[in-house]
């Protein structure tokens, strides 16, 4: 081996933190289910600043089509509404005192169709994110080279070890994707 090599630890932890924010945003796509995570993206402008609406309140699931917010301080009980509102997630808020219900409609076809799109794009959004991560890493390795501190060999064995990451960080995404696609399109 060599005096110097590629920290091919980071380029994974890179990778996967790629597939990890996939998960998190396919998380917050509304599939016809109540979901607590489906109020994750959702952010409350409270107490003079931005906060996620877990840190004004308690989201839970106490049937399979309402989600409920019981908001901890009365005065945040319509930013949390229109927080709601505002989220882009097609939800219709209503307010009985400080808890707040969250009806979860049925969704059409056209609907599904929109979010198997979005879906796509969180999906699409990641395999570059892992592309730029391996670029990032081969472009390391050929600077390692032309510096002397890894030979012609030792750079197409670390080039072979980074594509085959990439390859599996990738299928990940797919198979993700696929759940994702199902769960939206299952009535």
């Amino acid at each position: 081996m060599s005096d110097e090599e590629p920290d091919i630890d980071d380029i994974e932890r890179r990778m996967a933190g790629a597939v990890s924010t996939l998960k998190s945003e396919f998380a917050g796509l509304r599939t016809g289910r109540a979901s607590a995570s489906l109020l994750d993206p959702v952010v409350v402008d409270a107490y003079g600043s931005q906060m996620p609406l877990t840190e004004v309140g308690t989201v839970s699931v106490p049937e399979p089509r309402m989600i409920s917010v019981q908001v901890w301080d009365k005065g945040n009980v319509s930013a949390v509404e229109k927080a709601i509102i505002k989220s882009g997630l097609g939800l219709n808020p209503a307010v009985d005192g400080t808890l707040i219900r969250i009806p979860i409609p049925d969704l059409n076809e056209e609907r599904r169709q929109e979010l198997t799109r979005v879906a796509s794009r969180y999906a699409e959004e990641a395999r570059v994110a892992i592309r730029n991560v391996r670029r990032h890493g081969m472009d390391e390795l050929k600077r390692l080279e032309k510096d002397g501190h890894l030979s012609k060999d030792d750079q197409k064995i670390w080039s072979d070890e980074i594509q085959s990451m990439t390859d599996d960080m990738v299928k990940q995404v797919d198979t993700l994707l696929a759940e994702k696609e199902k769960e939206i399109m299952q009535v």
